[in-house]
């Protein structure tokens, strides 16, 4: 796959990492300390238990790096790939007490960003062939938005505004607050940047006519069926983008898909999605003249 760019700076890498090692080394690893002697070496490798799309191979120098700058590690498979059940992904050789300590962190965040990039090629998938985008949502971890939406990306899929600056989405609770869908759309032209498209969350047909009769240059439809949705664009007809959102599955996306719309939002990507099963395991090097 394409190179995609990494979403958070190195100061926000920087700073989830220690927060994460910080909050699992709180008084240090006292296991590895009472059951293993110091200076032992090991060789460790991240093994994949069941089918997953990698994601996150770029994080796991950073934070082995953290822990003990002199670790090696080297990857076997590159961010995007799919990865069977027993493929090594990479391997991380050193003090076997640095890569204990580092170990819980670094399956947290492979695991996390691999489960995100495997749904996303799962729905990616679902609707090749159509027009549409399958875009993810704000409805992300406090603090890993950057790292779960380029899991997203990874997997084939796309990010939706990044923040509130990012763009207009007009939402029910906008509308009772500024007097009804027309008032809002207006106020939306009226003082949103030139450069912002203006987009509103509507329910039913009516609202969808009211909304591009005022001026809605994307409409998201909400909780439609396919059925509901396909009637919509037929009516729409090209004057706004049309966007389908609400409880849409796997199972469920490809209909919505060829109903017509341009993109399917879908916050299943990041709020709830399964972690991947990925493992660590060591095995001790010998000591010298030792067979």
């Amino acid at each position: 796959m394409e190179y995609i760019a990494p979403l958070w700076s190195l100061t926000e890498l920087h700073e989830l990492i220690d927060r994460a090692l910080a909050e699992d080394l709180l008084g240090g690893d006292v296991t590895s300390r009472a059951v293993i002697p110091q200076g032992t070496q090991a060789v460790a490798v991240g093994v994949a238990k069941k089918p997953v799309v990698v994601c996150g191979l770029s994080v796991l120098p950073y934070v082995f790096h953290r822990v003990d700058p002199t670790l090696e590690i080297k990857t076997f498979v590159h961010e995007g790939d799919a990865a069977q059940p027993k493929d090594i992904l990479f391997r991380v050789s050193g003090l076997v007490h640095s890569i204990l300590a580092a170990e819980r962190v670094t399956l947290n965040i492979l695991q996390h960003m691999s489960g995100i990039a495997t749904l996303a090629r799962q729905y990616a998938d679902a609707v090749k062939g159509t027009k549409v985008r399958v875009v993810d949502t704000r409805k992300t971890l406090p603090g890993l938005r950057a790292f779960q939406r380029y899991a997203v990306q990874v997997g084939g899929c796309y990010n939706h505004r990044h923040h509130l600056g990012s763009g207009v989405l007009i939402k029910e609770n906008h509308i009772r607050a500024a007097g009804g869908i027309t008032q809002a759309i207006k106020r939306a032209h009226d003082h949103a940047a030139h450069t912002l498209r203006v987009e509103i969350e509507v329910t039913s047909m009516s609202e969808l006519k009211e909304a591009i009769e005022a001026g809605a240059e994307l409409v998201m439809v909400d909780n439609m069926t396919p059925e509901q949705v396909k009637e919509a664009v037929t009516w729409v007809n090209g004057r706004a983008l049309v966007e389908a959102s609400g409880g849409i599955t796997l199972e469920t996306v490809r209909g919505y898909a060829e109903a017509g719309v341009d993109i399917i939002s879908v916050g299943a990507l990041t709020h709830s999605v399964k972690a991947a099963d990925i493992s660590l395991l060591v095995d001790i090097e010998p000591e010298e003249g030792v067979s």
